[in-house]
């Protein structure tokens, strides 16, 4: 691990989940051929975490970084890419990019940094926010439920999907470690709690828990990801989901012969 961490002043708030992010990823990239690796972020509180890296990285426009990170590895599938966004960049102007990647089982990790609210831009909703929460775009109190992004990506075709929560440093470890290993499209949500507009702390301390067996059939992580529903209500399960082995797109597409422009053109005439 030496000098995988850059000496670049950290602007995170103390006590922000980040940090913990940042220290499990820091033991994942180590496992792994750095000069092969690729971090994609959006734009967020997490999008710093790339500032802090000594790895090849990659900053997007604000929902784009998933599919920024499909097209690195579309480009080169020696790749390890690893692909981290916050719950606004992801869930709500990304939201279209993260099903369809999903969907065509593309061959990234993305670790959604999900502390559920927009931290950068002080304190808006997302689309995981509690009903009730009170923010800078819902002074009287928030409306809406919160969405299940879990059961999002096992209904939308995910084949790895996983969640945990950077109060448990270890058991985060192994899941990240484990998607990035998988072949095709990795989604882990990891539970990273803001101290500064939403900590939560204290609540998936009491809530969360380990789950004594992963790799659920389909419909019993259905199931299981709607045990806690994201308005603060029922424990929190943690551990892998689903697996599932299956064609990535990069190797469907692989196998597609791409006609020359210039012979595309010629054929229009």
């Amino acid at each position: 691990m030496d000098n995988l961490i850059l000496p670049t002043k950290n602007t995170w708030c103390p006590g922000c989940g980040n940090f913990g992010i940042q220290n499990v990823l820091r033991e994942v990239i180590s496992q792994n051929d750095r000069e092969k690796t690729v971090l994609v972020t959006g734009i967020g509180c997490h999008g710093k975490i790339a500032d802090y890296f000594n790895v090849n990285s990659f900053y997007s426009l604000h929902g784009r970084a998933i599919p920024s990170a499909v097209g690195i590895k579309m480009g080169n599938e020696e790749l390890q890419v690893i692909c981290s966004v916050g719950d606004g960049d992801a869930y709500n102007e990304g939201i279209a990019h993260l099903i369809h990647a999903a969907k065509r089982n593309s061959n990234i990790t993305v670790v959604v940094h999900n502390n559920r609210v927009f931290a950068l831009t002080v304190k808006q909703a997302t689309s995981t926010s509690p009903k009730e929460f009170v923010g800078s775009t819902t002074p009287k109190g928030g409306v809406e439920e919160p969405i299940n992004p879990m059961d999002v990506m096992l209904s939308t075709g995910a084949s790895f999907v996983a969640r945990g929560y950077v109060g448990k440093p270890e058991q985060l470890t192994r899941i990240i470690s484990e998607g990035v290993k998988h072949r095709g499209f990795s989604f882990i949500e990891v539970l990273q709690p803001c101290v500064a507009w939403l900590n939560t702390y204290e609540s998936y301390n009491e809530k969360t828990y380990e789950m004594e067996e992963e790799f659920l059939p389909l419909q019993e992580a259905r199931e299981k990801a709607r045990e806690w529903d994201y308005n603060n209500g029922g424990e929190i399960p943690l551990g892998v989901f689903y697996r599932e082995e299956k064609p990535t797109i990069e190797e469907q597409v692989g196998e597609v012969s791409f006609v020359d422009t210039k012979e595309i053109l010629e054929k229009s005439k």
